[in-house]
């Protein structure tokens, strides 16, 4: 009972510093002498302007029918005449003459901002980096932990080499030396320089879950019979991937913020779209704060998605 009331008091003293915490945002926000406008940021996630349908030639409309949503717009130079079959607004007369580009109609029409197209480019360049990344640090673990002098100095030089220079200069040459080289546009680059950067940790992650397995296990294994590559695949990696998942977990969120760098090479991602977003509104903190906000879902879900699997494999236990 005594413990359950502790627990009650420190949930309550919890949610008292998370208010204190809103409280000191907000009276901080007032203090500045800066209008928000925060009315301006759903636009920049999904535009609803209508969708302007102009006439493709000079010609006169034939038919404006509103009941059937039909528009025929003849041509004066012998097209085939042009027919609008939906629209929701219409701005022209039977009979009425146009000329090339004017709007004959509207249509409603929703599109995604730029603030979601980045978000998208963010999440696909995380995915793809992510597949790789997991690819080089398993190999370069497996290579850590090898028998084979060459194999385990190559994985030590890779892994030191990128853990010992910023993330950013590898991006640069990336996209600048080797992306000439190699001819890759500027996606591939991007991919390149995260999956290599995350894969020299991963590597690290792996060696050490490897290694965190009591080597009785492989000496069972190799006594049933299994050789060196079985015994890895179906009784040492399986017990290593449930111990690394929490540090997996971590360095893959870790990705999804390091890929903010690649907007240095000019991929539009989050946080390119969201300096293009400030420098057409001059509303810098409604953006910035948005774009957290967007880069905490992406976290968030991630980590919620790795906790769900943390407790399914506990459970299979």
């Amino acid at each position: 009972m005594q413990t359950q009331s502790n627990q009650l008091f420190w949930k309550a003293v919890f949610i008292l510093i998370m208010l204190g915490l809103g409280v000191g945002i907000y009276v901080s926000s007032k203090s500045i002498d800066y209008t928000w406008r925060w009315e301006r940021i759903p636009q920049y996630l999904i535009s609803m302007e209508p969708l302007e349908i102009r006439a493709p030639f000079d010609g006169s409309v034939s038919q404006a029918d509103t009941k059937h949503q039909r528009i025929t717009v003849e041509s004066d130079y012998g097209d085939d005449p042009f027919i609008v079959e939906k629209f929701d607004d219409l701005n022209v007369s039977e009979g009425d003459t146009v000329f090339e580009g004017d709007i004959i109609a509207r249509q409603e029409h929703w599109n995604l901002g730029p603030l979601s197209w980045g978000l998208i480019m963010t999440l696909k360049l995380s995915v793809v980096s992510l597949v790789f990344a997991m690819l080089i640090g398993l190999f370069a673990g497996l290579a850590r932990i090898s028998s084979n002098p060459a194999l385990r100095y190559l994985s030590v030089t890779y892994i030191e080499l990128i853990r010992g220079t910023p993330l950013l200069v590898q991006i640069f040459i990336f996209y600048f030396f080797i992306g000439t080289v190699l001819d890759l546009d500027r996606f591939t680059a991007g991919v390149a320089a995260l999956a290599v950067f995350t894969g020299a940790y991963i590597a690290e992650i792996v060696r050490s879950g490897i290694q965190s397995i009591n080597p009785g296990q492989m000496e069972a294994a190799r006594s049933l019979g299994m050789n060196y590559v079985q015994a890895m695949i179906y009784v040492i990696l399986p017990q290593a991937f449930k111990r690394t998942l929490p540090p997996m977990a971590g360095q893959f969120i870790n990705l999804i913020k390091d890929s903010s760098l690649v907007s240095v090479i000019s991929i539009t991602d989050l946080t390119k779209a969201g300096r293009e977003v400030v420098s057409s509104t001059f509303a810098p903190f409604e953006v910035w704060f948005a774009v957290a906000l967007l880069y905490l879902v992406l976290t968030g879900g991630l980590s919620w998605a790795i906790q769900k699997l943390e407790k399914r494999l506990s459970a299979s236990d």
